[in-house]
């Protein structure tokens, strides 16, 4: 077997941020839900001193070809140099030989993709369909592919931004502001979520910039940054506050999402969480009413991994 290897301009030719890629991750989220998949913890290595990590990740999902793993660094002083944060690639091995079907040279792009379509799967699970106004914390590359995501998925006509760094909040707005959609910044974070239905954190952020008493009834909040165990976006306080907390993997979010921080402040006792994919299945209820905050806390999982770069073999297997 000689691998197809395929490089982040290979991939971005063919692989985009659309309704079939959220659907694409919807199901992954949902299989892993209805039980047989194999996804070991996340392999984490934290870089304090260079202000970095390593994540790797990896799921065996039955009835699949392949199966990917993914090494995923992030480097956070990178913008500084002129360079993206994230980076990596994706390595998919045959799932009945263990050999290497393709090596996906995506540079971490495949990873944002993802990332951003889970954001996109938790607001139509999870936030009202009438919801039109978003508030997005942090100014980066994740903050504007959640947004695009929530656009996906719900009537987005109006968005507030927030960053530490305010010029990086003015340029995201302006650049996102388009004729169905106005997009402003602003240098209060309560002030952003005041104005919102949806609520998304997107930061590396090790301590808290999202406050319990700022939320409101009928808000959604997705938390996707949290992916280490050093990692904070919530006040603790908001779990205890939402009527539904949902998680992508309970046993992760137990070790490096906010439902850690949570339990380690007692807000929470870390039990009887229900998961995203039972929310898609149905085996949970999900959202009862108008009036319930909901909260998502997205640590990323190895099935996002493998259901992307299933998708993105297949879109290359039709081209040819």
């Amino acid at each position: 077997m000689t691998p197809l290897i395929l490089t982040e301009d290979d991939l971005r030719r063919r692989i985009a941020l659309d309704l079939p890629l959220i659907d694409v991750i919807e199901a992954g989220f949902a299989r892993l839900a209805q039980g047989g998949v194999v996804m070991p913890p996340v392999l984490s290595m934290h870089l304090p001193e260079v202000n970095g990590e390593v994540d790797v990740k990896t799921a065996y999902v039955p009835g699949l070809q392949g199966f990917a793993v993914k090494i995923s660094p992030g480097f956070f002083d990178n913008p500084a140099r002129g360079l993206p944060s994230t980076s990596g690639l994706m390595v998919v091995l045959d799932a009945e030989t263990g050999r290497v079907r393709a090596v996906l040279l995506d540079n971490g792009y495949l990873t944002d993709l993802r990332t951003a379509a889970a954001g996109g799967v938790a607001a139509r699970h999870l936030s009202r369909p009438d919801a039109s106004r978003a508030a997005i914390l942090g100014a980066g590359l994740q903050a504007r592919m959640q947004l695009q995501a929530l656009r996906l998925v719900r009537p987005i006509t109006s968005a507030v931004i927030w960053a530490r760094d305010p010029a990086r909040a003015e340029a995201l707005a302006a650049d996102m502001t388009s004729e169905d959609m106005t997009v402003c910044a602003t240098a209060d974070p309560a002030e952003a979520v005041a104005q919102a239905d949806i609520v998304v954190t997107t930061t590396p952020s090790s301590q808290p910039i999202l406050r319990a008493g700022w939320l409101r009834p009928g808000q959604h909040v997705t938390a996707m940054g949290s992916d280490q165990p050093g990692k904070n976006e919530l006040d603790p306080a908001c779990l205890a506050r939402a009527d539904l907390y949902v998680a992508d993997r309970a046993s992760q979010t137990r070790l490096m999402g906010e439902l850690r921080a949570a339990i380690a402040a007692g807000t929470h006792d870390g039990a009887d969480v229900p998961e995203l994919g039972q929310i898609i299945a149905r085996t949970h209820p999900g959202r009862s009413s108008p009036d319930q905050i909901t909260l998502c806390d997205l640590t990323g999982t190895g099935v996002q991994d493998t259901a992307i770069a299933t998708h993105a073999l297949a879109a290359f297997s039709k081209a040819t």
